[in-house]
C-alpha cells in the first residue's frame, strides 16, 4: 500500500533532519547553561516545525487515504474520516 506522503518522502526527511538538528541544538543549549527564555524560544520553534510536519501529513492523509476510502464505500470513507478526527484530537491535546 502506498501512503499519501510517499511522493514527498524526501521533503519530509529533510524537514525532520532539520528538526533533529534543532533538537541537538537544544541539548547543547542545556549543556551550555543557556538562558532559560532562549531555550524556551527554541523549544517553541521545534514544536512549530513538528506541527508543520504533522499538518502536512494530515493534509495528505485526507487528500489521499480518506478520499480513496470514500471512493470505495461510504463505510470505509466514514471510518477514515473518524480516524483523521482522532488524529487531530491527539494533535490538539499536545
Amino acid at each position: 500500500m502506498q501512503h499519501g506522503y510517499s511522493l514527498d518522502k524526501d521533503d519530509y526527511r529533510r524537514r525532520l533532519a532539520r528538526i533533529e538538528g534543532q533538537v541537538r541544538g537544544l541539548q547543547r543549549m542545556i549543556d551550555d547553561d543557556t538562558y532559560c527564555i532562549d531555550v524556551l524560544t527554541q523549544v517553541a520553534s521545534v514544536t512549530k516545525a513538528l506541527q508543520g510536519v504533522a499538518l502536512g501529513l494530515l493534509d495528505q492523509h485526507i487528500a489521499h487515504c480518506v478520499v480513496s476510502a470514500a471512493g470505495r464505500s461510504e463505510e470505509e470513507g466514514t471510518a477514515k474520516v473518524a480516524e483523521a478526527v482522532r488524529a487531530v484530537e491527539r494533535m490538539l491535546r499536545t
